[in-house]
């Protein structure tokens, strides 16, 4: 594969790229497949945690609350990419990701990223 893209961090073992451009530059939208999301929630009581102890963490970063996010986030975009490929895409373009505090007592984190699988 040519292209500045061809090392994309969110390209998975099929190829499926994950952009937030609604292009790839190089390669033409050959197909508009549809929307595609992935949704990840996980137990949020370590959060209610940190902002009961922010005073103990100000200054500094929570090493442990940062890999929690970032597995999240990962696996929304492993759903969206798997989501893509039973599509017939190779590519996921326009991907928004948000945050949301869930749970009638906020006890639950939802992450979740959308997009538009395309054909490139």
């Amino acid at each position: 594969m040519a292209g500045p893209w061809k090392d994309a961090p969110y390209k998975d073992a099929r190829g499926i790229v994950v952009t937030t451009t609604h292009t790839i530059e190089g390669r033409p939208i050959q197909d508009y497949l549809g929307i595609v999301t992935g949704e990840v929630i996980v137990g949020a009581n370590l959060f209610r945690d940190l902002f009961a102890n922010i005073r103990d963490i100000v200054g500094g970063r929570s090493g442990s609350y940062e890999r929690i996010l970032r597995d999240a986030r990962e696996q929304a975009i492993q759903e969206l990419q798997a989501e893509c490929g039973s599509l017939g895409g190779n590519a996921v373009v326009g991907v928004d990701l948000d945050y949301e505090v869930i749970g009638d007592t906020g006890s639950m984190l939802m992450v979740s990223a959308s997009g538009t699988a395309v054909r490139i």
